[in-house]
């Protein structure tokens, strides 16, 4: 890659750094968080939580899922060689932008067979996923496959991948709030053997 004097590396970066956030926030302003509430009494009532995602939205839930576990939750992410069997009482957590990564919906099949919840971080209700689903939250953001850039100018489903991790970021403090343990406390659930 060779660098170019024509563009001002930093102004581009700079630039891009704040269309994502502007996309960021007009998605934000978009998201009827009524609907994504609803995801509170799941995550408070399971006995165990899982999270399923591909690619950068599995990264993203892998994120939730070690906040999740700060907060004293006993969370598993799928395809670890340490997670157990899905069973009735828990829940499953799944992001897919389309509702139809095969790997998420058949996690979806077998958590719904051993009877547990599903809830599901999606851009649209109608797939495969959201079928299977107790529950639908919805980010109005790009798959992975629109490249019209009407919705966003990110590449792929980036806007979506960060907004997935924005989400549960922002449920995450809810559930803290909730549940009023002092950060010290939490502290003493973070890794320890880095």
């Amino acid at each position: 890659m060779s660098i170019t004097t024509e563009i001002d590396l930093g102004t581009d970066i700079k630039e891009n750094l704040e269309m994502i956030l502007t996309e960021n926030q007009k998605l934000a302003s978009q998201v009827d968080f009524s609907q994504i509430a609803e995801i509170i009494p799941y995550i408070q009532n399971a006995d165990r939580i899982f999270v399923v995602g591909a690619g950068r939205t599995g990264l993203a839930l892998k994120a939730a899922a070690m906040r999740l576990m700060h907060l004293g939750l006993t969370v598993f992410v799928i395809g670890e060689t340490t997670t157990p069997a899905i069973r009735k009482g828990d829940l499953l957590i799944a992001a897919s932008g389309s509702g139809t990564t095969s790997s998420i919906v058949k996690a979806a099949e077998k958590s719904v067979s051993a009877e547990a919840k599903v809830v599901s971080i999606s851009t649209t209700k109608e797939s495969p996923l959201a079928a299977l689903s107790n529950h639908v939250a919805i980010l109005p953001a790009a798959q992975k496959q629109d490249h019209g850039a009407t919705i966003s100018k990110q590449y792929a489903g980036s806007l979506f991948e960060q907004s997935v991790l924005l989400l549960t970021d922002a449920i995450i403090q809810t559930l803290w709030k909730l549940d009023g343990t002092p950060a010290e406390e939490l502290w003493k659930r973070h890794a320890n053997l880095e």
